[in-house]
C-alpha cells in the first residue's frame, strides 16, 4: 500500500451523502437526488456518484485521481446517456472546480465547500470566454 496521494486530502470534505436539489434552464422547476463520495480501497481514488429523481437528467459515475501521466487531478466522468468525459479537477483553498476544455463545448464546474451545505454553479462556452451558466446544484449534507 502507498500513502494517500497528498492532493486528495481536500476531498475529504466532500466524502459522505448529499441530498441535492439542482436546477437547469432546459427544465422547469427544481429536481431533488443525491451524489455520495467514497474512497476507494486503498486511498488513492474517490468515487463518486449520482443520482436525479428526473428522467432528462443522467444518473452518474465519477473517479477522481491522479492522471495516467503528468501532475495534478482528473474526474473521469461516465453517466447513464453513454456519455464519458475527462475534467481536470482541484480543491484549493476551499474551493472545488472542474473543467475541461473541448472547442465548442468548454465546461467549468465551482463550488465553494461549507461542512453542511454549499452551491455549485456549472457553466458552458460553445464560443472561447463566453461562459453561459447551466447547471446550479445546492448540496446539502445528509446526516
Amino acid at each position: 500500500m502507498t500513502k494517500r496521494n497528498p492532493a486528495l486530502e481536500p476531498f475529504e470534505a466532500l466524502i459522505g451523502t448529499w441530498d441535492v436539489e439542482a436546477t437547469h434552464p432546459i427544465l422547469d422547476g427544481v429536481v431533488s437526488g443525491w451524489w455520495s463520495f467514497e474512497w476507494l480501497t486503498g486511498d488513492q481514488f474517490i468515487v463518486v456518484r449520482s443520482h436525479a429523481d428526473h428522467a432528462q437528467v443522467p444518473d452518474a459515475i465519477s473517479v477522481i485521481g491522479a492522471p495516467e501521466t503528468g501532475d495534478g487531478l482528473v474526474m473521469e466522468y461516465f453517466d447513464s446517456r453513454g456519455v464519458r468525459r475527462t475534467y481536470e479537477t482541484a480543491i484549493e483553498n476551499g474551493v472545488w472546480t472542474w473543467w475541461r476544455d473541448h472547442p465548442g463545448f468548454d465546461q467549468r464546474q465551482i463550488a465553494t465547500l461549507a461542512p453542511d451545505t454549499f452551491e455549485l454553479v456549472s457553466q458552458l462556452a460553445e464560443k472561447p470566454g463566453e461562459w453561459k451558466d447551466d447547471l446550479k446544484v445546492v448540496f446539502s449534507r445528509r446526516r
